[in-house]
């Protein structure tokens, strides 16, 4: 007889079908049975428990020495070593593996809709002058910000979460109660625990769907992205609310010019959901982190966000730059098959710079800093649901998404626009 564990685990992930068989090595076919008694041996392993010797092993407190040692910034070879196009190249050729989304295999991911939900609220550059002591001219020069959404006092995240999603499934035409998983990125949930994403399931009626919340700072929702996609693709979920939302205003420090002016609040959403024969999905996510630049961006619990702004600069653009290589070439596409280029709203300055190192085209390259800052996970799904209102997405275009946030982290990804 099955203990409950095992039974368990041997419980098929999707929540409305069941696959008779499922590919093992070489094409090899393996039985529900095969793959129940392999999980039930992996469940059973004996566990490692540590030693005597090692639980009474003197903790080493830090010392002033230890704490106050000068950072280890992310060097150019580390962050270049899973970067290099040319070694990702030869290791596709010689794997034999597909060179772009449209040449993978069976199941493919492909975004269905965006959509967005901000707060009314909007704080000018006058008021954040006022509190820092500073010109407006120098916040527009810094960051490009102009004025920025944030919530204000009793408004949920978990609320306007939830507001994103319920458009982008009206949008995509979709009934919630089709919806497999509900994923939200965030760094600001509004509790601990339950989870954001538990929440928003439920406000959209989504009861019963597989939620919870991703954390990876700004690079979250292209992580969420990521998990979405390997669902779809692997057969365990037909569609997906991905969503990114964060309220950083409430973990600012009124008197900090590094960060006051940059950080805003909202929430954007897009459904993924298994791709028509024939149509474009969404390329391979490339995601790294380094955590080498751990101290240049921080927010400890009860306190307020603190950032090196130079050193995450100089990061920042080397990442999304390099990233932006590699996830074109994990699509096979070029500079020149992008239609446009969105990147994780941070500041004007870093969206410029990566540009120019690129040679991209400034109409190509999105920036909408001046009128949302920077809303961490939220600015990707933000900025695609306004390109798409002001006309600059069409069916069929291509889209380089590409974000870098604390950890750090960050990652890349070419996504095909859906026909309207």
């Amino acid at each position: 007889m099955r203990s409950a564990a095992s039974a368990a685990v041997a419980a098929p992930l999707h929540r409305r079908e069941r696959s008779e068989s499922v590919s093992g090595p070489l094409g090899q076919k393996r039985t529900p049975s095969s793959l129940y008694r392999v999980a039930v041996n992996a469940a059973t392993r004996p566990l490692r428990l540590p030693t005597e010797a090692s639980t009474r092993r003197p903790l080493r407190p830090p010392t002033e020495a230890r704490t106050r040692r000068p950072l280890r910034l992310p060097t150019e070879a580390r962050t270049r070593r899973l970067a290099n196009v040319s070694a990702i190249q030869e290791q596709l050729e010689a794997s034999g593996a597909p060179r772009s989304s449209q040449e993978r295999p069976s199941r493919a991911a492909a975004l269905a809709a965006v959509a967005m939900a901000l707060p009314k609220r909007r704080i000018g550059n006058d008021r954040i002058a006022e509190l820092l002591g500073i010109d407006e001219e120098w916040i527009v020069k810094r960051t490009g910000t102009c004025e920025r959404p944030w919530a204000s006092p009793g408004e949920r995240l978990s609320d306007f979460a939830a507001r994103a999603g319920r458009a982008a499934l009206e949008r995509a035409r979709l009934d919630p109660a089709d919806v497999d998983l509900v994923l939200v990125a965030t760094s600001s949930a509004d509790e601990i625990t339950p989870n954001a994403a538990p929440l928003v399931a439920g406000l959209v009626g989504a009861e019963g769907a597989a939620a919870f919340d991703v954390g990876a700072a700004c690079t979250g929702w292209l992580g969420a992205l990521a998990l979405a996609c390997g669902y779809i693709e692997s057969g365990r979920a037909r569609h997906a609310l991905v969503v990114g939302a964060d309220f950083l205003s409430r973990f600012l420090d009124t008197s900090d010019r590094d960060t006051l002016p940059l950080f805003a609040d909202g929430a954007g959403a897009a459904v993924i959901s298994h791709a028509a024969d024939g149509q474009p999905g969404i390329g391979p996510v490339a995601l790294h982190s380094d955590s080498g630049g751990a101290e240049l961006i921080r927010l400890e619990r009860g306190g307020r966000i603190r950032m090196r702004g130079p050193d995450t600069f100089r990061a920042a653009v080397r990442s999304l730059a390099e990233v932006t290589l590699e996830a074109l070439t994990l699509a096979g596409c070029t500079l020149a098959d992008i239609d446009l280029f969105v990147y994780h709203q941070a500041n004007s300055r870093i969206i410029r710079a990566v540009g120019q190192r690129l040679g991209l085209p400034s109409e190509r390259v999105v920036d909408y800093v001046s009128r949302f800052a920077n809303s961490s996970t939220a600015t990707l799904p933000i900025a695609l649901a306004v390109a798409e209102r002001e006309g600059r997405l069409r069916g069929g275009d291509r889209v380089l998404l590409a974000a870098f946030g604390g950890g750090f982290t960050w990652g890349g990804t070419v996504v095909s626009w859906p026909a309207r």
